[in-house]
């Protein structure tokens, strides 16, 4: 076994509950972010089931707030019959606490991690793939797609600068790296107190290369009950276009 996955789910979701978003029908709130219902599973379900159908990923770990593990059972039942289902870790405050929590549960005979958001359920088990090959190639890889708005840098009310949007593109998970480069890039922000946007921003502090891999759109991060629903009508208009 040498390539784990870390799906990180331990927040507290709070502008998705701030929307209004109830996980199917019951009360807004009642549920994690991670743990709320897409077409009647989980998004933690979708997300795991995907890195799992990978065949490039051994082992599938949830790393999820410590009061969602006590009904991690009765929410998430689909993950009983996974086989690649690793032992589910209790994340921290931060979701660097949670990646850092699930590094250190890993068994020593991994070699390299995938960290992704369990708020991405519609990721496809083929980008999975091609970005763990192209880690294996250059130690470090994330998926991410072309920014398609002109975005501008904006201090105070002004704009600063407007970068090419040649040269932007926007973060995905999962994201895939050596462990020991990881590790160290965790090690090193703790140390300073610094909180990276994402992990691969931790990586790039090392001073280390971080290849890119061309995702797809519909692996949509869900932040509000909006974008749950924009992925619910994706997923029917995907089942009715399979019907015909």
């Amino acid at each position: 076994m040498t390539v784990a996955a870390l799906v990180v789910g331990a927040g507290r979701g709070e502008r998705f509950r701030a929307g209004g978003g109830s996980g199917g029908a019951e009360p807004a709130g009642s549920r994690p972010k991670a743990l709320v219902l897409l077409a009647g599973r989980s998004l933690l379900e979708h997300a795991t089931l995907a890195l799992a159908e990978s065949p490039e990923v051994d082992l599938v770990i949830p790393v999820l707030a410590p009061e969602t593990l006590a009904r991690l059972a009765e929410w998430a039942p689909g993950l009983a019959a996974l086989p690649k289902l690793g032992e589910p870790v209790a994340g921290g405050a931060e979701r660097q606490d949670s990646v850092r929590a699930g590094l250190a549960a890993l068994p020593p005979e991994v070699e390299w991690v995938a960290v992704h958001d369990a708020a991405r359920p519609c990721v496809r088990p083929g980008d999975v793939a091609r970005v763990v090959v192209a880690a294996r190639e250059t130690g470090a890889a994330i998926l991410a797609v072309p920014c398609a708005d002109t975005v501008k840098r904006v201090r105070d009310g002004r704009v600063l600068e407007t970068p090419l949007r040649s040269e932007l593109w926007a973060a995905q998970t999962p994201q895939v790296f050596r462990r020991d480069w990881l590790e160290e890039a965790h090690d090193k922000a703790a140390a300073e107190g610094t909180l990276g946007t994402d992990d691969a921003s931790l990586v790039e502090a090392l001073g280390l290369p971080v290849a890119v891999v061309p995702g797809d759109p519909s692996n949509r991060k869900v932040t509000t009950a909006g974008d749950l629903a924009v992925l619910e009508a994706a997923l029917a208009a995907g089942h009715r276009e399979g019907e015909r």
